[in-house]
């Protein structure tokens, strides 16, 4: 056996055991190094592992576990047999760093830490690292502010025109490219108007460097997040925006570069120019941008003439003219930009404008107080391109655009930027034909020359395609450019009776609750109601809540409700009628009942899910919602009564088919469809409404061979007239009211009708339905005739009871030709009410038990014996928002 492979003699004090326990120490810890140590294995009874030497521990291997059990671990099993890597070589605590190790550029992870410390970067690589990041910050800062170049603001008063086309692809009108803009110098704009603007948007104009850091921060965050820009925070800022109209993409890389112009424009362009430019290129709304262009577009004035109050007018502009013009939105937005909110909020803005200025010493105290109300403005339009039913047509696609601006990515800046091929749902034929219709009907019948009486006479209208949701015609009113509110889309007026096949649909969809179950119970245990069921006619109806306990208002006063003419439909003494009789003579009381009987929440969804827009409806809190007190747009109720003729199939009313621009085809519209109710229950609905045509209060509307199913509908104090119809192939709403749109008073009201058009009362069997059958026979020439679907039996007929036939009394007389009347014994016909028989402060009974001015109507009439008609409830003067209805101002 060759020496290097003999066994190596044993150590004294116990063999390798001993050796072992003096090389790892008692079980308290490890034994501490000699002095003197160097760290290497001869240091610790072992020898050094070179070839050819002895191993006093007995073998390579145990050497290696005590190697690695005293170094620290594995990674310096692997060091020099000249001792642990990083060790010291002479006395002294600690472990040094391999040569290798303090080479490297950047220590990290870091070589002479152990566990959490070894990742933790020492206070030099991160004060390094942050030098580093603010130099490439100065460096790119430096690059960008080298590459951009200061915009030339003279350049941005260019626009394209958009081009729209009708339904069969031949060209409507092509509008838009006429930018109202002239530039003034700083010397013709008054200092007020300056000191306006600097006031509510930007104090320290004068000393900022132009950019305001937090404004910048939210704007990037939003856009991180998916979400639009905010406008710029500074005036410097929105001035560069306005000269970068070429660009307006919403991107990181954008935002940057208006960043890094609006610094070098803040250094190195006079704050005078500035503000002179942006004045000169910002958009006051009315298509007018600039502020000499907005002053003749709001006062026909130049804009050196204008006053410290119309310079805050304006100022108010800057925030966006469609929530701030009194005239109104032009159906841009659905939330609420009407004339009336509008004002509100303008006069509000132009106030406080005034209240900053006298604050910031920029305007006397008592010169302020000469201003407190709205300047006097005119009216907005004037492109006679748009007269007609044209800049309704265009105002609506506009409006559906810029709504839907997720879907097409057209924003308001983009669309007046223009450009744009707007492709529309608009039928050229019908909208002429719906148009003649109205025109007819007024010039034969509304003499404002002979009878008061006919002043202010408005009509309104829409009709939208079943199957697809399609705007096809609208009535807006006589001319876009002399009637700015579009009577299609927002007018304010309650739509009354018109309003009752919602409460039939939720009967027939959820059900009446059991009167002898609790609230939480009876919710769940309903029964669905067939339109043969049975409710009282009676005339001045004590209404109750389902469980039969009388229905209190919060004074804890009760509801008396009445029927058109003080009337009494039915047999005596209970007056029971079904509801096919209900609907088809428009009694009140039965559909309040029902109403109640069902839940008025249940009523507001199904109206909902039908097609109208929550925001125009009133508070169902009140019996009285059930027979029409909100005030949704013809557009929205033409929508609603197509989910019926469709078979519950639900689709939003929509103007726009495509839309192009030299990019290509930018937006498709994609119809979208939901299952409002089922089949059974819209085709029920139907074949009751039909009855309403064939044999009720809605014969004018009758179309020779062809099924018509429609609703007539009459509001408190005759305010407006409805009547919505339609056919498998077409639904159209029509409405007439009486509204002074004198833009320059400040409580614009409804107006009653009594007399209007030489008739006694107007109701919606009468011109409304003359204009709906008019329109239809000619917007139908030509398609083949359909049937309704036959409906199957639906519910049960509750309330039922032995009793003979119901015989009507004569309701609302809205047929050419009154009824017969009925003989004593089968009907009765209450006297009319006294005012001490049916007011009580908080209602009148011959106003329809409704509430005294609250949103639920009521006008609290104390007239011996008052004329009422179908629906309760004051017209609240305000139009709704549009897009096609949204919303109360």
């Amino acid at each position: 056996m060759s020496e290097h492979r003999r066994k190596p003699p044993q150590p004294q004090g116990g063999g390798r055991a001993a050796a072992r326990r003096g090389q790892s120490g008692p079980s308290s810890g490890r034994r501490a190094a000699p002095r003197g140590a160097t760290g290497s294995p001869s240091d610790y009874g072992l020898g050094t592992g070179s070839a050819g030497e002895e191993l006093p521990n007995g073998s390579r291997t145990e050497a290696r576990r005590a190697s690695q059990r005293n170094s620290g671990g594995r990674r310096r099993a692997a060091e020099p047999a000249g001792g642990r890597r990083g060790a010291p070589t002479g006395p002294g605590r600690g472990r040094g760093r391999a040569a290798s190790d303090r080479k490297r550029l950047i220590d990290y992870p870091r070589a002479d830490k152990y566990g959490w410390q070894r990742w933790m970067p020492s206070w030099k690589l991160v004060a390094g690292l942050f030098v580093g990041f603010v130099g490439s910050l100065v460096a790119v800062a430096g690059i960008g502010y080298a590459m951009v170049g200061i915009p030339d603001i003279a350049k941005t008063a260019t626009a394209q025109n958009n081009v729209y086309y009708w339904k069969d692809g031949s060209q409507m009108v092509a509008t838009g490219g006429e930018t109202n803009r002239q530039n003034i110098d700083l010397s013709q704009i008054p200092e007020e108007m300056r000191w306006a603007v600097i006031s509510q948007e930007n104090k320290t104009f004068y000393d900022d460097s132009g950019i305001d850091p937090k404004g910048i921060a939210r704007a990037v965050f939003n856009m991180a997040r998916g979400g639009q820009t905010q406008g710029g925070s500074t005036i410097t800022q929105q001035y560069v925006k306005n000269a970068m109209l070429n660009d307006q993409s919403q991107t990181i890389s954008r935002k940057f570069k208006e960043i890094f112009v609006s610094i070098k424009v803040g250094a190195e362009v006079d704050k005078d120019q500035i503000m002179a430019g942006y004045l000169n290129s910002a958009y006051y709304g009315r298509n007018a941008y600039g502020i000499q262009a907005a002053a003749r577009a709001y006062f026909n004035k130049d804009a050196i003439k204008l006053n410290p109050g119309e310079c805050a007018f304006l100022a108010a502009m800057l925030k966006g003219a469609t929530y701030y013009d009194p005239a109104g939105a032009t159906s841009v937005d659905p939330t609420g930009a009407t004339p009336a909110a509008n004002s509100k909020r303008a006069l509000r803005q132009m106030q406080d404008t005034l209240n900053k200025m006298v604050e910031y010493g920029h305007l006397n105290a008592s010169k302020r107080a000469q201003y407190t109300t709205l300047p006097k403005w005119q009216n907005p339009r004037s492109n006679t391109d748009l007269k007609g039913q044209i800049g309704y047509l265009v105002d609506l696609a506009n409006g559906y655009l810029v709504t839907h601006s997720k879907e097409t990515g057209i924003t308001q800046d983009l669309l007046q930027q223009g450009g744009y091929s707007i492709y529309t749902t608009f039928d050229k034929n019908k909208v002429k034909e719906l148009e003649e219709s109205v025109t007819k009907v007024q010039k034969a019948n509304i003499k404002p020359e002979k009878r008061p009486e006919d002043t202010h006479v408005q009509f309104g209208g829409a009709s939208v395609e079943p199957d697809t949701g399609a705007i096809r015609a609208i009535y807006g009113g006589e001319d876009a450019t002399k009637h700015f509110t579009d009577n299609a889309d927002q007018t304010g007026a309650q739509v009354g009776s018109t309003f009752k096949p919602f409460v039939l649909a939720a009967a027939m969809t959820w059900g009446v609750r059991d009167p002898e179950l609790g609230s939480s119970q009876a919710q769940d245990e309903r029964t669905i109601v067939s339109p043969k069921s049975l409710f009282s006619g009676k005339n001045k109806l004590k209404i109750e809540n389902y469980d039969r306990t009388v229905w209190k208002n919060e004074k804890g006063e009760e509801w008396l409700q009445t029927n058109d003419g003080n009337v009494s439909v039915g047999n005596a003494p209970d007056y029971k009628i079904d509801l096919r009789e209900a609907m088809r003579e428009s009694v009140n009381s039965a559909f309040v009942q029902l109403g109640m009987d069902v839940g008025l929440d249940k009523v507001k969804e199904a109206a909902v899910s039908a097609g109208l827009k929550e925001s125009s409806l009133t508070n169902s809190g009140f019996p009285s919602f059930s027979i029409g007190i909100s005030d949704p747009s013809a557009i929205r109720m033409a929508g609603a009564y197509a989910t019926f003729a469709s078979s519950g199939k639900q689709r939003d009313p929509y103007s726009v088919e495509k839309v192009t621009s030299e990019k290509g085809q930018i937006f498709t519209h994609e119809n979208k469809t939901k299952q409002a109710f089922t089949e059974k229950v819209a085709d029920n609905v139907t074949d009751v409404l039909k009855t309403v045509v064939e044999d009720g209060t809605g014969t004018n509307a009758q179309l020779p061979g062809r099924q018509v199913a429609g609703k007539t509908g009459t509001t408190d104090g005759n305010k407006s007239a409805w009547f919505v119809g339609y056919t498998p192939q077409l639904s159209t709403a029509v409405t007439m009211f009486r509204y002074d749109d004198d833009e320059s008073k400040k409580n614009r009201t409804f107006l009653e009708m009594f007399g209007t058009g030489g008739q006694k009362k107007i109701h919606g069997a009468s011109f409304p339905a003359q204009i709906w059958h008019d329109y239809m026979a000619e917007a139908l020439k030509g398609t083949e005739p359909k049937d309704f679907p036959e409906p199957e039996p639906i519910g049960e007929v509750v309330n039922a009871e032995p009793s003979p036939t119901p015989t009507p009394s004569a309701t609302e007389t809205e047929e050419e030709e009154p009824s017969p009347s009925p003989s004593p014994s089968e009907t009765k016909v209450e006297p009319s009410p006294s005012a001490t028989e049916t007011c009580s402060g908080f209602f009148c009974g011959g106003n329809g038990g409704t509430t005294n001015g609250n949103d639920s109507g009521g006008t609290g009439d104390t007239t011996p014996t008052p004329t009422i008609t179908e629906t309760t409830g004051n017209s609240r003067g305000n139009g709704n928002g549009g897009i096609f209805g949204g919303s109360n101002g």
